[in-house]
């Protein structure tokens, strides 16, 4: 009888281990909304950018070796600052030759400008004068006008293996070192005015472009320095871009004061009101 029950409780034991456990109830993770933007009748809404308000992208006309660069990336110029310069020895060469045959050619017409030329016959060595033709001066002063302008012309070729500044602003981009090859077209210099920035937007949808109008209100987060800073609408692209397969319009906001910190780059959102 003992036995038995020490068998059956056995079994019972086998059987509870053998049993599954019940099945956890799998937590549900909660869906995560994401907060999206959208424009209402009354606010475009769009992401954009800090861009400067004037960027230049500067090269040469010609091709030659880079004779001296006289800025460092990082300064700060003026308009008609010598920014590069090649090595041109034979475009030099061109316009010190040129003046010299016009100061001759000068010369040569002032003499024959005079009304009486003095004249010695070699044989007999006697003296007479006489009148030049009107022509003869007028021919002498086109030789030397048109000496002039090949020496203006000489000048001006010279003048393009020196790069100047277009207007103030910051060296941001210097592409090649002295003595390295330079193509014509060739960017080499990049300035941009970093004092005076702006913000154009990057995904403004066909569906609001028409709702935009010049002069109208924005407030502009720029998202890396925490701030909002109103500006206006000064230029709507006329023509669109695509990106992602998107038609978007670029529109340029000029900022009612630039805050300290805004750099070339940053991003921002943009809220134009419409109303």
């Amino acid at each position: 009888m003992k036995r038995t029950l020490f068998l059956l409780a056995g079994l019972l034991l086998l059987t509870a281990c053998a049993s599954p456990a019940p099945a956890e109830t799998a937590a549900t993770a909660a869906p995560v909304v994401e907060e999206v933007s959208v424009s209402s009748p009354d606010v475009v809404i769009a992401s954009a950018d800090v861009e400067p308000a004037q960027v230049s992208t500067l090269g040469f006309t010609l091709s030659a070796l880079v004779k001296e660069v006289s800025v460092n990336e990082g300064d700060l110029i003026k308009a008609g600052d010598t920014l590069m310069v090649l090595n041109t020895p034979d475009l030099e060469y061109a316009v010190i030759s040129a003046e010299a045959n016009y100061n001759a050619r000068t010369q040569a017409a002032q003499l024959q400008k005079a009304d009486k030329v003095l004249y010695i016959d070699p044989t007999t060595g006697k003296k007479s004068w006489y009148s030049l033709p009107r022509e003869v001066f007028l021919k002498a002063q086109a030789q030397a006008d048109q000496a002039k302008a090949a020496w203006d012309s000489a000048s001006a070729t010279f003048a393009q293996s020196t790069l100047t500044a277009p207007f103030d602003g910051m060296v941001v981009d210097i592409a090649v070192i002295p003595g390295e090859l330079v193509q014509a077209n060739q960017v080499v210099i990049t300035i941009a005015d970093l004092s005076n920035l702006q913000i154009t937007t990057t995904d403004l949808s066909e569906r609001d472009i028409a709702r935009v109008k010049l002069g109208q209100s924005v407030s502009v987060y720029i998202e890396a320095l925490d701030v909002t800073i109103l500006g206006k609408v000064i230029q709507i692209s006329p023509k669109s871009e695509t990106v992602g397969g998107d038609v978007v319009y670029p529109v340029t906001i000029e900022l009612d004061e630039q805050p300290d910190g805004l750099l070339w780059g940053m991003s921002a959102e943009v809220e134009i009101s419409t109303k």
